[in-house]
């Protein structure tokens, strides 16, 4: 706030002495001739399990472990007041039951006290006061068995904040539901269940959920996460991810069919970042998949977003094991792809499409495009993505395909799978760079000569990185948020080529994060945008439907100086936006002719963000140490004057009569 107020007082001291402080800078957008269309799909999300992402994030389940089928068991609960008879027995179904084998038999003698399990949840639960908690359960007890469950949420200290009981009396699998309030707020709490009484009780899908869930859906999504993607008004939401979808192998890949239906029947399996890094091992990181495909597609259809799934094409992970099927075995994935069209797509009477319907939405998702593979590289990819792109054409043509230049943005194996691609007449390549943030000044100009003949592409994954992956002290500092927007500029210009681009990745939670920076930040009661959420929220909300020129002595503004711009029109609203980004340390007067335009309104909107420090950044403590500011701009004439804070991003917006 102090630079900012020296900022407004060298201005008026310029402009008190009638001249401009500093030398201007001449720039030239010609709002006449626009360039080229910006798609509704510029500026999206790009959701991957990881950080505690799904499961103790926005999938608002509080319960870890609620069907017993981790590794082990018991992980998440722990056993209150053991005894020598009494106790819990972990029984397995799997001839019966493949997909949710496990269940807990809760046996209590005669005369014996009672005995309790308690659950931990995602490093803790967080309650609020006065929200409405629906716990549920599958039970089964026979007749002459006489156990009642007592069911309390205690603080740290072990002080009861909430309860409830219920008796399960069928003898046979049935979902029993009971509701409390909470009396007290908490960030840690823990869920305790009481078996009293004698006799045997057998339990599955142990299940807790609050009832301030996004649009109030039972056992949905957590309201304030999903609020944060709303606001950012994205384009499209690509999902599950990411790694996940590769799996460490094959057989602990991402298989959309396995995650809709019932949650019950839904067969959960160890997340690929369990114990990806030694430093941050999670070994009680698994995938549910209460947060499914149709879940992802009700959330795309919520937030106005195209949906964007991303399918194994047969490879896992070339980091991990590497695994491939076979090419003469390849079908069952294809057939996965053209199933997963005719479930978004399909009418309700053919069969995947008579799925989604029993599920709740008959009417179609009307999915536009499909991923095949993550970030895969090499001939093995190209022969298995030919296949690939080959059947969904000829079944589903007006499908766009997603393929992939691999996780780097340049070396061999880019080079490689770009012109391999290139031959192929692939339709969008998704791109990937994680890098310090010079890399993303440097590079603005990245998609200037890319070939608008060519395919188009999809900046799928891309963060600056200050300091080295999966250490603390890799915050979303302002350096890097300030460097991706330089570098957002050079996207946004280049939308003649550049048609999708999200940032990853998304979530994290405080307590359980394996991959630093990310997008948004969260614990169990609190979450807030970081500075480069914020940027990605300016270019989103600011989008723009076409792309005007926006030039310096006739050359785009690329870094000479410091500065970087793009400038789009937007046919609804009939504003011309400015994007301007200002990387030296110090003011910068600049002087935008807007040629070629009618009447202007006098009353223009200006939106900083801006910081001195550039080791700035937001926390879970402090949320709002860097925001944007919106301010009026005065408009005179056919021209913009402004002085540029030093280290900012500034968005200007003009209507146009």
């Amino acid at each position: 706030m102090r630079s900012q107020s020296i900022f407004k007082l060298i201005v008026l001291l310029g402009l008190l002495s009638g001249i401009n402080a500093f030398s201007q800078i001449q720039i030239h957008v010609n709002t006449s001739k626009p360039v080229a269309p910006v798609q509704p799909t510029m500026w999206g999300i790009f959701f991957e399990d990881i950080n505690l992402a799904a499961d103790g994030g926005i999938y608002a389940e509080l319960v870890k472990n609620r069907s017993f089928e981790f590794f082990q068991p018991l992980m998440g609960w722990k056993i209150m007041k053991p005894d020598t008879t009494t106790g819990v027995t972990i029984l397995n179904r799997s001839e019966t039951n493949p997909d949710n084998p496990r269940f807990a038999r809760i046996s209590v003698a005669s005369g014996e006290p009672s005995f309790g399990l308690s659950n931990e949840g995602f490093r803790g639960m967080g309650i609020k006061k006065g929200v409405t908690y629906h716990f549920s359960v599958f039970a089964k007890q026979k007749a002459d068995s006489k156990l009642r469950m007592r069911i309390e949420l205690v603080n740290p200290p072990g002080e009861v904040i909430g309860s409830t009981s219920m008796v399960p009396q069928s003898e046979s699998w049935k979902r029993c539901e009971v509701s409390f309030s909470a009396t007290a707020t908490e960030q840690k709490a823990r869920l305790n269940i009481w078996f009293e009484g004698e006799g045997s009780l057998d339990l599955d899908m142990i299940s807790l959920f609050p009832d301030d869930t996004w649009k109030n859906r039972p056992g949905g999504l957590r309201a304030d996460l999903v609020q944060l993607l709303a606001d950012l008004k994205p384009g499209f939401i690509r999902f599950p991810g990411g790694c996940v979808v590769e799996g460490r192998e094959l057989e602990t890949r991402y298989q959309w069919k396995k995650t809709i239906g019932n949650t019950e029947d839904r067969k959960l399996i160890v997340n690929r970042w369990n114990t990806e890094f030694k430093r941050r091992e999670t070994p009680d990181y698994f995938q549910s998949f209460g947060l499914g495909f149709y879940e992802y597609f009700q959330l795309s259809e919520d937030l106005i977003a195209e949906p964007l799934p991303i399918l194994s094409c047969g490879m896992a992970c070339q980091y991990n094991t590497a695994e491939l099927v076979p090419l003469d075995q390849l079908d069952p994935y294809i057939q996965d792809a053209l199933d997963l069209v005719e479930f978004a797509n399909g009418t309700s009477d053919s069969k995947w499409g008579k799925i989604r319907t029993q599920m709740g939405h008959p009417e179609p998702f009307n999915l536009k495009m499909i991923g095949v593979g993550n970030e895969q590289w090499g001939n093995q990819y190209i022969e298995r993505y030919k296949i690939f792109a080959k059947a969904i054409a000829e079944k589903y043509p007006s499908i766009k395909i997603i393929s992939s230049a691999g996780p780097a943005p340049n070396g061999t194996n880019f080079d490689y799978a770009s012109s391999e691609l290139k031959k192929l007449n692939a339709q969008i390549v998704d791109e990937h760079y994680y890098s310090k943030p010079e890399w993303f000044l440097e590079n603005a100009t990245r998609y200037d000569n890319y070939d608008r003949n060519s395919y188009k592409i999809f900046a799928g994954e891309y963060a600056a990185h200050g300091a080295k992956t999966g250490i603390p002290e890799s915050h979303n500092h302002w350096k890097c948020a300030l460097s991706e927007a330089a570098f957002m500029t050079g996207l946004e210009r280049n939308a003649a080529v550049v048609q999708l681009c999200s940032y990853a990745p998304l979530f994290a939670h405080v307590d359980g994060w394996q991959w630093t920076p990310d997008l948004i930040w969260f614990d169990n009661l609190r979450s807030y945008g970081t500075v480069n959420y914020f940027v990605q929220k300016l270019f989103s909300n600011n989008k723009g439907t076409e792309v005007l020129p926006m030039l310096r002595a006739n050359k785009p503004m690329t870094g000479q100086d410091g500065l970087y711009g793009s400038a789009t029109y937007d046919q609804n609203s009939h504003e011309i936006i400015l994007k301007l980004v200002n990387s030296k340390g110090e003011p910068q007067s600049v002087n935008v002719a807007l040629d070629g335009t009618s009447k202007l309104s006098r009353n223009g909107t200006i939106i900083t963000l801006q910081s001195d420090d550039l080791t700035t950044f937001n926390s879970i403590e402090h949320p709002t140490v860097l925001t944007p500011v919106e301010n009026k701009l005065i408009i005179k004439g056919k021209t913009v004057d402004q002085v540029l804070a030093p280290y900012s991003f500034t968005v200007i917006k003009i209507k146009q009569y």
